[in-house]
Parts: structure tokens; sequence; C-alpha cells
């Protein structure tokens, strides 16, 4: 039997820009994408914490140490720029594997800079 965990998780994200005239997604920094152990195509869960609308996306890269978090597409009906997010990836596996899995989690300041670093 498998389970769906939490893989991954940015915490605190600061919305940069939020493009109504986009096809879709998530755009994130390359260097917070890279710390996060999230892939370019891979399905996020996003919760805002200024509004309490949650919904799910994919992710874009955006430009490497840009700080850039923008909501594209419909999405950036759900966010307004300075709103704080936080970015949720999951992941299946045995229970098993679910006792030990520690996932990474990110916590951005103001700045979309990484202040805490949890997991490998």
């Amino acid at each position: 039997m498998n389970i769906e965990i939490l893989y991954s998780k940015i915490h605190n994200a600061t919305i940069t820009d939020a493009n109504l005239n986009y096809k879709g997604s998530i755009t994130i920094d390359k260097t917070i994408l890279k710390k996060a152990k999230l892939f370019v195509g891979q399905k996020v869960e996003i919760a805002n914490l200024n509004n309490g609308e949650r919904f799910s996306t994919y992710i874009i890269e955006g430009e490497e140490n840009s700080k850039t978090i923008c909501l594209n597409g419909a999405a950036a009906r759900k966010v307004q720029i300075g709103d704080k997010i936080i970015i949720m990836a999951y992941a299946s596996c045995s229970i098993d594997e679910a006792q030990s899995y520690k996932p990474t989690i990110l916590i951005l300041d103001e700045n979309n800079d990484i202040k805490y670093k949890e997991g490998k």
C-alpha cells in the first residue's frame, strides 16, 4: 500500500508578480527550486496565507537568484503581489518509507531569501 506524504515545502514565499496573460503555472527562482528539490513541470499545491485560497498548478523555472515567485494564468487571480504563500509538493511512497522520510522544508524571508532549510 502507498500513501501520499509531504515531499517538499517552501513556506512564507512572497509573491513578486502575478501574470494573467500566461498559459498557467508558478514561476519559481531556479536557486530556490534546487534547494527545495523541486522540478520543472512538477505539480504543487499553493496555499495563500493572506486570503485562504488553495489551488494546484505546476512549476516553471525562473531566473536564478531573481527571488521570483510569480503566479501565472488563471492562478494570478488568486493572489496579489506581496501575498505570502506556502508551496507544497507531495510524493507517493510505501508506509515503511513514510515512517523514516523527512521532507525538505525551506522558510523564506520577506525578500524570498532562504532563512531556514530542513532536510538533506
